[in-house]
This record gives structure tokens, sequence and C-alpha cells, in this order.
């Protein structure tokens, strides 16, 4: 069987791309095609494979500005030679188009959040003259999604907290399969008095309400991760706030083991930091939102509505009652074994039921009887 991996995106390694590993471990021989590649920001692992890259490679550092220009680029991609296509979606990766006899299972992070979910929100950060432009090209972009939403056979959503998303987006049932975490690769260690945050700096995550929390309050919190938002992150931090930039994988292990609890401010699709806190044996202080409602159960940590403040203070008050090896055990049900058992059987069923795709309405109407059926059977 012929396998082909469709990313949106490779220029750098977060959660996306640990799935993408995880297909490359599936598939060794699975060829891999992306709009932007930069060989030196993915892992030994995805360099191991044949990558194809679309002709707006050379301009990968103008990527996010790209989007008009992605459709068209993804359509280009010649799939007609597969068996099976599996694309990785948080961008556009699912709108490549396959012969009839190939299968198509959508791997679905989120629906594009900037057309979607988070669209009032772009707007909002930009100029006038911007907001005009950006209402157009996002409508244009809207009609192309949800229209390349019925190339894909089979979504499968990484969490239920996406899985309604996808409902809600393009109408389309989607089974759920939690992303593979490496949980055996995380230890536990004694806490050395610091709050942790992993993150991409991007609006949407919310890491400005956590600085200013923790600027108010004086407790050390140290943020991994770099984007957009980090010079704004910067003024407003005091200096009991570091900032720790991207870090090798070892060093994030040992950042994990040694917090007091991991800091989620923003709602996360599934958020995969949550899960490495737990296999680290440390508790996660999180929005009640998202997939931390999904991760962070039966006393893993805890969850508030409005006060971040308020969270790390009832925190503090019952830190002793939380049991490494429980958050342990609770870290395993999202292992990378899990992940690939479950996905292994889904491509089974695709291929197994091949004309029973998940096109199906999630509800359906009774039938209506006319005043005319009521006549004929004497009612």
């Amino acid at each position: 069987m012929r396998v082909a991996l469709v990313h949106y995106w490779l220029v750098g390694q977060r959660g996306g791309e640990k799935v993408m590993e995880a297909l490359c471990r599936m598939f060794p021989s699975a060829e891999i095609f992306t709009l932007f590649y930069d060989s030196n920001s993915v892992s030994p692992l995805i360099r191991s494979h044949k990558v194809h890259v679309s002709a707006l490679n050379p301009l990968r550092r103008f990527y996010r500005s790209l989007l008009p220009l992605m459709p068209v680029v993804l359509e280009n991609f010649d799939l007609h030679d597969y068996d099976l296509i599996i694309s990785s979606e948080s961008g556009p990766a699912k709108g490549v188009i396959t012969s009839a006899g190939t299968r198509h299972i959508c791997y679905c992070h989120t629906p594009m959040r900037y057309l979607w979910e988070l669209s009032a929100e772009y707007r909002r950060h930009n100029r006038a003259i911007a907001r005009a432009f950006y209402s157009l090209l996002a409508n244009y972009l809207r009609v192309w999604d949800y229209a390349s939403a019925a190339r894909v056979d089979t979504f499968v959503a990484n969490s239920r907290n996406v899985q309604r998303r996808i409902w809600k987006t393009w109408r389309r049932r989607a089974s759920v399969i939690y992303p593979p975490v490496a949980v055996d690769s995380f230890c536990h260690g004694p806490s050395r008095d610091y709050y942790l945050i992993v993150s991409e700096m991007v609006g949407y995550k919310h890491l400005d309400d956590a600085v200013r929390a923790f600027a108010r309050s004086g407790q050390k919190l140290k943020i991994v991760g770099l984007g957009p938002e980090y010079k704004s992150l910067k003024r407003l931090a005091t200096r009991n706030v570091e900032f720790c930039g991207r870090v090798p994988d070892a060093q994030l292990r040992e950042l994990y083991a040694q917090s007091c609890a991991l800091i989620v401010p923003g709602e996360e699709d599934f958020g995969i930091a949550m899960v490495e806190a737990l296999a680290s044996g440390k508790p996660v202080i999180a929005l009640a939102r998202g997939g931390a409602v999904e991760i962070v159960q039966n006393g893993c940590g805890i969850l508030y509505e409005e006060s971040l403040e308020q969270a790390v203070r009832q925190f503090k008050a019952v830190e002793h009652n939380f049991d490494p090896a429980f958050l342990i055990a609770r870290a395993s049900h999202f292992s990378e074994q899990r992940f690939e058992a479950r996905f292994r059987r889904k491509i089974h069923n695709v291929f197994t039921n091949s004309t029973q795709l998940d096109r199906r309405p999630l509800f359906t109407m009774r039938h209506v009887e006319s005043r005319s059926e009521r006549k004929s059977r004497g009612a």
C-alpha cells in the first residue's frame, strides 16, 4: 500500500509535528507532502522520509502571509498514485485532490482558527484597511475550506473538543483519537519552587494573563517557547518571570520534572504539554475549557473559570495531596502505543468498509406523516 502524508507546513517542532513523527514510524516508506519545509527545524525521523515541497517553499519565511495562495498550490500536488492519504490538518492540508480509488483520512487538530473559531479576534487585532481585506479574503477561504472538507473520506479529531468544532464547521462526523505523547520519556523530580508554561507565544494562548498574574503575585514562572507575542510579553514581565525560549528535549524534561505545576491560561485544542506535565508527575492548573477538560480529570490538577491567581492559591493549599504516581498513570492513557493501535484500527475499518464513509448527518429527523398518509391508514 502506497501511503502519502500531507502536513500543512514543517517549519518547527510542535504538537502537529509530533503526530507526523508517529505516522512516520507507522509508515516508514511513506512520502511527505507539505507547503513549506525547513529541514533544520524538524526531527531526524521526519527528515529521513522523502519530502515533496510546494512552489511556495522559497518564501517560507513569510508563510503566514501566503494563505490566499495555499489552496491553488495544494491542489497541484500529484497524489493519484497513492492508496492512502493521511492529511494532518490545522491549516489547509485536507484540500489536496485525490483519485477515486484513494482513501483520504484527515487527522484534524482543529479547523483553521483564523477562518472560524477565532476570526473575530483576528479582525479585531488588525487596522481598518487590513480588517476589510481580511474579511474579503476570509470569506473566499471559508467557501474553499468548507468545500474541501467534502474531499475527505474520514475525519479523525484529536479531542472531543475538536470533534464538536468539525461538526460545527463542516457538518462532518469525526471519531476521536488522542494525539501520541512519549509519556515513558518523562520522569518525576523534586519541585524547585517555580511554575512552568510550555507554549507557542500567540494571542489565543492568553499568556499575557499568566504573565500579569505572576507579576502581581511575585511567584516564579518559567516560560518555554517563542512566537509573535514574545516582545509584548517581555514588556509585561517582572524579574520573577523567566523566558527560556525554545529548549532541547532533555532540558524540557528537566524543567517539567522540577516544576511545581504546569500553567495553561488559554483554551487548547487538545494540549500535549498537559500530558507531558502529568507524565512528569506534575499537576496542571488550566482554564476550564477545551482539551484541559478532557485531560485534567479525577484530581490531576486545578481547573479554573476566571481567576488564575485564585487557582494558584487554591493549588498551594492542596499541593501536598497530589500523588505523582497517580498523575503518571493518567498520562499513560495518551501514550504513543495507544495512538498507533487506535489509528491502525481506524485505517482497517476505512478499507474494509470502503463504501461507508463518515458523511451521515449527526442527527436524523424522524419521518413526519402527511395528512394524506394518515388518511390512507385510517388515522
